[in-house]
């Protein structure tokens, strides 16, 4: 089975403008889930596996179970596509109702707010990434996330004041989580939460659980672009993975199992302003798009470690994110950078992979 990378982000949609700019700005993404969807539509039957569809956290989600039980394989999907839907809704940052939102709230109080395991977890990682790369990840980037939307749907450069304002919003510093109750701060007003970089590679996660709970064993999320992955299918030597789209000659086929990969970039989602081009992704500590062409994939042993990694690494850059993965002997990365017409490709990490 060939995976095709599909990359999108969630999008706010409390408000009519924005939605109308998740439709500008996805234009290429809704285009390649159809002709993703058509490949496995029509190859589905040859490859044996069931396949399970479902949009949750502004993505589809994709289920692929090795099974020859179809109502088993049904009864299991059906599960991890609840335990995703629960997970929206402690995540999402576009749900009114959410725990996220709900939380990002209380930062006009700045009171303790009781936090579920999940959204407990996710923090606490998304922190500690963030001390680890100085910032390069940083889930209180809310505020930057929805400037830029609407930046991005206009075709205009945010305003001076209107980023230092954004940014006075954004600091990782100013989240306090506490484990002894479980429970988090928000110290500054005004604060906006976003997990796009981090949710759906944990929702996989719970899912392939849950999945596996129910003796599904040989299966594969696609959660919007990030996989993750259970035992290799029958008579295989794993999940045929095509790493970052083989948008370079050098980027290789993979066999995988019990792994997970997870795509960022900005070769292709980019806006000129003022002559200038940016990325559709933000580095949280100057407020501002990148202007590197970079791509980078990353294999890792959860869902939450890659999908939060690729975002990182693309901020850090090449030679700080190879710093980071140096001691790291479960990761591995692979990282595109595009200049002028020239594409060059790194590979960092575990060397070999079979």
């Amino acid at each position: 089975m060939l995976l095709v990378y599909i990359e999108s982000e969630a999008i706010s949609q409390n408000y009519d403008l924005e939605k109308r700019i998740f439709l500008a700005n996805n234009q290429i993404f809704i285009m390649r889930y159809v002709l993703l969807l058509w490949f496995f539509l029509v190859f589905r039957e040859g490859m044996g596996y069931q396949v399970f569809e479902k949009d949750c956290m502004g993505a589809k989600f994709i289920v692929l179970i090795d099974e020859d039980d179809k109502l088993k394989a049904e009864r299991g999907a059906t599960a991890a596509f609840k335990e995703g839907e629960r997970l929206n809704m402690a995540l999402s940052d576009y749900e009114g109702s959410s725990e996220l939102v709900r939380f990002s709230e209380s930062s006009q109080t700045g009171r303790k707010f009781t936090l579920s395991d999940d959204l407990f977890r996710v923090l606490s990682h998304g922190q500690e990434l963030s001390r680890k790369s100085d910032g390069c990840f940083d889930v209180t980037i809310g505020p930057l996330s929805r400037l830029w939307r609407i930046a991005r749907f206009r075709k205009k450069m945010p305003a001076e004041e209107k980023l230092s304002a954004a940014r006075s919003r954004v600091g990782y510093q100013d989240l306090h989580l506490y484990a002894k109750d479980r429970t988090g701060t928000l110290q500054a007003p005004d604060m906006v939460l976003d997990l796009g970089g981090i949710a759906k590679g944990y929702a996989a996660d719970r899912m392939l659980k849950t999945l596996r709970k129910r003796g599904l064993n040989r299966c594969l999320i696609d959660a919007g672009g990030d996989l993750v992955m259970g035992d290799a299918p029958r008579d295989t030597k794993g999940w045929k993975v095509e790493v970052g789209g083989r948008k370079h000659p050098a980027l290789p086929t993979l066999h995988l199992t019990n792994v997970a990969v997870a795509t960022s970039g900005d070769i292709e989602q980019f806006v000129t302003l003022n002559g200038k081009r940016f990325s559709h992704l933000i580095d949280p500590r100057t407020g501002l798009g990148l202007t590197t062409q970079c791509q980078v994939t990353v294999i890792a042993p959860s869902g939450m470690e890659a999908d939060s990694l690729a975002s990182a690494f693309l901020v850090m850059g090449s030679r700080k994110s190879k710093e980071y993965i140096e001691d790291k002997t479960a990761i591995t990365a692979f990282y595109l950078q595009k200049k002028d017409s020239e594409t060059t490709f790194r590979l960092w990490g575990r060397k070999e992979r079979k």
